[in-house]
């Protein structure tokens, strides 16, 4: 069976999640599995990034390096990058029909989508030296934490995924970090929570914590924000430059930013034309990342959400940069309501429309999830 008919017949998501059937399958099929050095990333915003920076780097020094991250946006294949390159669909499935031969039947349709897919990732990533293991929603009760690795890097954590996480800082915080093994390092945070949970775990699980500006010298977190500054990349994205250069002096290398050259973000704050910025980010931390990046202009925001996102917040956020609001219709169960929608909109006094095409002379933020994006490129941009 093709990889892409096994995952059609899988949910993308659940109302309810079984912790306990991920560690158990990987407790019986690990005995296949020859793991190499893993850096397991947890946080809500900024993993794909930090990720990315750590991989390319790493593949640029010389090791075989693989990156996981999810969801993907155009093609399945974005989720595992091996040196450089999105793993090619005759690898692909070569590994899928490999992992099925593993599994038992009861096993291989009893995993969820992204629990199957993360096993994919790591057995398809065996032969690299490093792989760099972008948790999904959680932290703790994750797919990727049943993994032994070397290091956890935590980026910002801030709301998200209330539902499974908690509703506080302190409850999302404590999830997250308790899928640290070994070692961790935390990124600039929003939250003083965050650092106390921390510190609490490390102190408690004897696990060794370090903050990102424990590695940089004060030339290099400069050095970092010329990097940033120099490529036009996004200015939230210097706090997770600076969390992979401090994993990098953590494996005990030096920091060149050269290496760094020619790195390319898919969807992250990513100007694909003249007047056109696509960004996967869904929560208030990744609005307030977007404030600052488009301070002093107006944009139009080609916008919708979840229903269970904190839309109205995260609306409220972008309100200062914001012309008007174009809908973007998306055909998914999960996706917010229109007139719920259209009843913030107006009770924030923003002005609203269906999307329906580009105009020239606007400057365009598409922005609300991976859906949105991916919606948004196969359905307009490619026409």
């Amino acid at each position: 069976m093709s990889l892409a008919d096994f995952l059609n017949k899988k949910p993308l998501y659940y109302k309810e999640i079984d912790y306990e059937r991920m560690p158990r399958i990987w407790e019986r099929v690990k005995k296949y599995f020859n793991l190499p050095k893993i850096i397991h990333i947890v946080g809500t915003n900024g993993k794909g990034s930090s990720g990315r920076f750590l991989a390319y780097y790493l593949y640029k020094s010389g090791f075989k390096t693989g990156h996981y991250t999810s969801p993907h946006i155009l093609k399945f294949n974005e989720r595992i990058w091996i040196d450089g390159k999105d793993i090619d669909d005759e690898s692909l499935q070569k590994s899928h029909e490999s992992l099925l031969s593993i599994l038992s039947k009861e096993e291989a349709d009893s995993l969820s989508y992204f629990e199957y897919t993360t096993l994919l990732a790591v057995f398809s990533m065996q032969k690299c030296d490093y792989i760099v293991l972008e948790a999904g929603l959680g932290g703790e009760y994750d797919a990727t934490s049943v993994f032994d690795n070397i290091l956890t890097l935590v980026t910002s954590i801030d709301f998200d995924h209330k539902a499974f996480l908690g509703e506080s800082i302190e409850e999302i915080a404590r999830t997250k970090l308790n899928a640290v093994k070994r070692a961790m390092i935390l990124s600039m945070q929003e939250h003083i929570e965050v650092f106390e949970i921390a510190f609490e775990i490390s102190k408690k699980k004897k696990k060794k914590i370090y903050l990102y500006n424990n590695f940089l010298t004060n030339n290099e977190l400069i050095l970092s924000g010329a990097f940033i500054k120099d490529r036009e990349l996004p200015p939230f994205f210097y706090k997770n430059l600076t969390l992979a250069m401090s994993a990098v002096k953590f494996l005990g290398l030096n920091v060149d930013f050269n290496k760094l050259n020619g790195i390319q973000f898919f969807g992250r704050c990513q100007r694909i034309f003249k007047n056109i910025t696509i960004d996967v980010g869904h929560n208030p931390l990744a609005a307030k990342a977007l404030k600052e990046s488009f301070e002093n202009k107006k944009v139009v925001l080609v916008y919708n959400s979840y229903e269970d996102k904190d839309y109205e917040e995260i609306l409220k956020i972008l309100k200062p940069i914001i012309k008007r609001v174009e809908i973007i219709d998306l055909d998914e169960e999960r996706v917010a309501k229109r007139e719920s929608l259209k009843r913030v909109l107006k009770k924030l006094s923003l002005d609203f429309r269906d999307f329906n095409k580009i105009e020239d002379n606007e400057e365009y933020l598409v922005f609300g999830s991976f859906m949105v994006i991916e919606k948004f490129l196969k359905g307009f941009y490619e026409k």
